[in-house]
């Protein structure tokens, strides 16, 4: 497919050869080629539909690296890419060895920022923004902030300590979504900003008269801005962003690119932080994504031509099975509650938000938060379960310790995304959950198949006594786990050979790959025993005296290896008297790269043909 403009650009620096009037031609060349690309790669597409104009017109007025953009969160920078000469990177995005879905600055000196969580482009960018001060450096530094940010605390405390940082523009992206829809006074509060015709009638007619005043200096200006904090005082009693010490300006029209060009040009001069709201559209330009922006977040490939229906079940998977089952033992028990942080579908809470809406919470991209709201359900007698991912739980491992484990209160965590993740890499791997909640003292289950899920979802819910989770990989259970069915038991021994002289342990969706490897090492001669555990922490009585009888053991698991479960069980094992050969392969690192589980288990040493290696290298 031809881009006359698009095809000329390959860095900022070209796209300023352009005239003002191209810019919005070369946008919708931008749109045809994100929805041609992400259609058959997969990715974020609505949320990079809808800033196409703003980021074209930032990097028509702005000059990165000397300006800095940090996006919030980082899944809107597609656009951005583009103009940093990454187009050819898009032939394999979230793929090994193509571009990362965030923004990466290994990637590329334009990205200032690692941006895969939410809440967290203000604090950086005002770090950014001292330091240029203290440095004594020019430039700007931009937090690119989408509105389902501002259900999170950290945004407020960023805007609590913004100084007078001169060299400091938030703009606020308002499609009024976030993944799922905003819920909460703040959006409700934009709404208002965002519909006000008193205020917008008023603003039009002060701007007109402004523009036939001449620059008479800063105090004039000063003034001037005054008048307008006192407009807006007079019709809203007072506006949040310049109480926090922001120049307020908007609500502007996202897709005006000749405004936005206008707008940022005459911000060169600023004389004090500027809050710049600007009104957009998710999934502008792609009807399909415009009417349904959620379904069109984050997708696989699709072919353009055969949109799935979105009112049509998902795929089974682990997150609608536990969603599904979750409403079975709400039906049973009125204390049950759900509670999810801007991630209703994702979860599988959608079935819970349906059935008892009166009993699901959506609070936000706010998960401390959402932790310490359910202690607080909890400490009444109810039943909450936290859905959420596995890297964003780690965002609030204070409220875990704290909030609900000191009390002992009866929350479970229901840990999705758990284990190694395909396409998003180092941001959203679900690595750590095993060893931090371990510490924290929270017991674990790690479900292999739908059939563990259902059974050990509803025994942590029949007699709960403090706090819990239950934690299982994204997408749906593999034939060769399925079969395995459900025993109902801590752990069970998938494999027993006769004169075994070692045995291979495993939890969760690893477990196929020590099979695999158990069956790899008998075809060559060498009889291995396997072990599956489904309790992981504590670990299951009796657990470490069977082990005891091997004289060597291999434990495989999709957690780091520092404070993993199979470092807890080496530990056991030595303080339980054993002298045998204890070999534990996990992630060893942090910096995972961006590619199908499959090939991330081979970068790791956690497939089977490694397992196997491991074993035969003894």
């Amino acid at each position: 497919m031809p881009y006359p403009l698009l095809d000329r650009i390959n860095s900022p620096q070209e796209l300023k050869k352009l005239f003002p009037e191209q810019l919005p031609l070369l946008c919708q060349e931008i749109r045809d080629f994100l929805i041609h690309s992400v259609s058959r790669t997969g990715g974020h597409l609505a949320s990079n539909l809808g800033t196409v104009e703003l980021t074209v017109a930032l990097h028509y007025v702005l000059n990165t690296p000397q300006d800095k953009f940090v996006f919030d969160v980082g899944h809107q920078c597609y656009t951005h890419k583009l103009l940093t000469g990454r187009r050819s990177g898009f032939e394999k995005l979230r793929q090994e060895g193509g571009l990362s879905g965030f923004p990466s600055p290994s990637e590329s000196e334009h990205d200032a920022f690692v941006a895969g969580h939410g809440n967290t482009a203000i604090s950086a960018a005002i770090g950014m923004a001292q330091a240029k001060k203290l440095k004594g450096e020019p430039g700007k530094v931009v937090a690119l902030v989408g509105d389902g940010a501002f259900t999170g605390g950290m945004v407020y405390e960023g805007m609590n300590n913004v100084d007078t940082l001169n060299n400091l523009i938030v703009i606020l992206n308002d499609n009024k979504m976030s993944i799922s829809k905003n819920v909460g006074s703040v959006a409700r509060y934009l709404t208002v900003l965002r519909t006000n015709p008193q205020y917008n009638q008023a603003k039009a007619r002060m701007e007109t008269f402004l523009d036939h005043i001449p620059v008479l200096g800063e105090v004039l200006v000063r003034a001037l801005q005054a008048c307008k904090r006192a407009l807006r005082r007079t019709i809203y009693h007072s506006t949040m962003f310049e109480e926090m010490g922001f120049q307020y300006i908007g609500p502007v029209d996202g897709h005006d690119t000749a405004r936005l060009v206008e707008l940022l040009q005459n911000l060169q001069n600023q004389v004090a932080p500027v809050f710049l709201h600007v009104v957009t559209v998710k999934g502008k330009g792609f009807k399909p994504a415009e009417e349904n922006p959620g379904e069109f977040h984050g997708v696989s490939s699709f072919d353009t031509d055969h949109l799935p229906d979105p009112d049509v079940a998902p795929a089974a998977s682990f997150s609608t099975r536990f969603g599904m089952q979750l409403v079975r033992l709400a039906e049973q028990d009125g204390r049950i509650c759900a509670i999810t942080a801007a991630m209703k579908y994702g979860t599988g809470l959608q079935y819970m938000y349906r059935r008892f809406p009166e009993r699901f919470f959506d609070v936000g991209m706010a998960e401390q938060h959402a932790v310490t709201f359910a202690a607080g359900l909890a400490s009444q007698g109810l039943l909450p379960v936290v859905g959420i991912y596995s890297t964003f739980l780690q965002r609030s491992f204070d409220q875990v310790i704290h909030d609900v484990r000191l009390m002992g209160l009866n929350v479970l965590f229901a840990v999705d995304r758990a284990g190694l993740v395909p396409g998003d890499g180092e941001t959203h791997q679900g690595i750590y959950d095993p060893a931090y909640l371990s510490q924290a003292g929270v017991p674990v289950w790690s479900p292999c198949n739908y059939a563990e899920l259902d059974h050990w979802l509803a025994e942590l819910m029949k007699e709960p006594n403090g706090p819990r989770a239950i934690r299982y990989p994204r997408g749906g259970e593999t034939p060769a786990l399925a079969v395995l069915g459900c025993s109902g038991k801590p752990y069970d021994q998938l494999v027993r050979t006769d004169n075994a002289a070692g045995a291979l342990i495993s939890y969760g969706s690893e477990t196929a790959d020590v099979l695999e490897a158990g069956q790899q090492l008998a075809a060559a001669g060498q009889a291995v025993d396997v072990y599956k555990l489904v309790q992981i922490y504590p670990l299951p009585d009796g657990l470490v005296r069977e082990l005891g009888r091997y004289d060597t053991l291999l434990f495989a698991e999709e957690c780091v290896a520092t404070g993993g479960i199979g470092q807890q069980l080496q530990a056991a094992l030595l303080t339980a008297g054993w002298h045998g050969r204890f070999i534990h392969r996990a992630v060893t690192t942090n910096k995972i790269d961006h590619a199908d589980v499959s090939r991330l288990k081979v970068q790791l040493g956690l497939d089977a043909a490694a397992l196997r290696k491991s074993w035969e290298d003894l």
